[in-house]
């Protein structure tokens, strides 16, 4: 066994003890309740874009995730790409995204993602990709070059990226600001308690960290929580906290569906006014924008966030 594999196996291990320990709290299954039920997705544009995808070898996280608002965002022709292929070097037990050795990078990935944000007359694009903790720079410099294209392609689309944390390295942040985005995204995911369950890999001030160190280079910042998971409501209070001291500009926070058996359970589903809590709660905080709510998701109207964006300084309007 390699390494890497035993490391895999022991993450394996807590998330398999996390999830037996919430299925017993739990005891059987909860219905899903009628809020969080959506329409399948159909319609021309929502056709279009699949078609689109498939046929320049794309990949989104609308249907890797299986995002409930896939339906409404491709009939809107907006789309989450997810590049750097379509396996993850990490085991995050709440992810759909394939587990494994990712093949090699493709190079013309990027030129392909921009002739599909060019066909589809984009104004805002939202790119976040899976893990490749085996490349010297995550695959940042990829983000950099799939931003230059768009910008120099698309000057009138703006653009918001969706990093993962690149273990903390300086140099792959160098990188990206070689052709800044207008909005970076980090997700926290979740409370610093569930770390070891839900993101093994990752570390909490990390993240912070991260967010902290664009900011302070001028780019407008946001992140994003699941809830439902685990957590209690004074620890999602903490984490908005710890995001605002930590220069964060926009929060998302959505209810945390469970994809398959095989994946964390939910452990509640929040109601709507607890949503509406977070929210008013969120901007009295100092957060600029906060998207609360059962369906929302980390690019959920993504493009009306851009919109409220000062993009000469970095601020919100």
């Amino acid at each position: 066994m390699s390494k890497s594999q035993g490391i895999v196996l022991k993450i394996n291990k807590h998330q398999k003890a996390f999830k037996e320990e919430k299925e017993k709290e739990r005891g059987e299954s909860i219905r899903r309740p009628d809020w969080l039920k959506v329409k399948l997705p159909i319609g021309q544009n929502y056709s279009e874009v699949r078609n689109l995808m498939r046929e320049n070898r794309l990949n989104t996280v609308c249907e890797e995730a299986r995002c409930p608002n896939m339906g409404e965002c491709w009939n809107h022709r907006t789309a989450t790409f997810m590049i750097l292929g379509d396996t993850c070097t990490r085991s995050c037990g709440f992810c759909n995204v394939k587990l494994g050795l990712p093949n090699e990078l493709d190079l013309d990935e990027p030129r392909r993602v921009a002739d599909a944000v060019k066909k589809l007359q984009l104004r805002h694009v939202v790119i976040t990709s899976v893990n490749r903790d085996e490349l010297a720079d995550g695959g940042s410099s990829i983000f950099s070059e799939l931003v230059h294209l768009i910008n120099r392609d698309m000057p009138d689309c703006t653009v918001e990226i969706l990093i993962p944390d690149f273990k903390g390295d300086v140099n792959a942040f160098n990188i990206i600001m070689q052709n800044p985005p207008h909005i970076l995204n980090h997700n926290l995911e979740t409370v610093e308690r569930l770390y070891h369950a839900v993101r093994p890999q990752a570390k909490y001030i990390r993240s912070l960290e991260l967010i902290q160190w664009f900011k302070k280079r001028g780019l407008a910042t946001k992140s994003g929580i699941m809830v439902g998971i685990g957590e209690t409501t004074e620890e999602v209070i903490k984490t908005m906290r710890d995001l605002v001291s930590h220069n964060c500009d926009i929060l998302t926070i959505g209810q945390y569906l469970q994809p398959t058996k095989n994946h964390l359970p939910v452990d509640r589903f929040v109601k709507p006014d607890e949503f509406a809590m977070y929210k008013t709660e969120g901007l009295k905080m100092g957060f600029k924008i906060v998207e609360s709510g059962p369906l929302v998701r980390s690019s959920y109207h993504a493009d009306e966030q851009a919109r409220k964006v000062n993009l000469l300084s970095g601020t919100i309007i």
